[in-house]
């Protein structure tokens, strides 16, 4: 199972792709009420009041706690889906569950 590491300068477009490839469910990224830019850095998009760092994502990760994880530390909403993102994953289940 692949982990992936989620630093400021990484673009939009690039953590989603390395989460689909790694866990095959798919991440919705928001800025505000709307969808991020996929140009857009982390760091960009993220709170003024967060303090940013790294965060390494393991599929064996819960989606609830991912998603906290991700708000804490950077400020940004983000949704795991499914695999074809029809549906959003329920919080209990795994990262890699989800993408089944």
């Amino acid at each position: 199972m692949a982990d992936i590491k989620m630093t400021g300068n990484m673009k939009v477009k690039t953590l989603r792709d390395q989460f689909k490839k790694a866990f095959g469910s798919t991440l919705r990224v928001y800025n505000g009420a709307r969808f991020a830019d996929d140009d857009a850095t982390l760091a960009s998009i993220r709170a003024k009041d967060a303090k940013g760092g790294e965060l390494t994502v393991r599929g064996n990760m819960q989606v609830g706690n991912f998603e906290d994880k991700v708000k804490e530390l950077y400020g940004i909403k983000v949704q795991v889906a499914n695999a074809d993102d029809s549906a959003l994953a329920d919080n209990s289940i795994t990262i890699s569950a989800a993408g089944k």
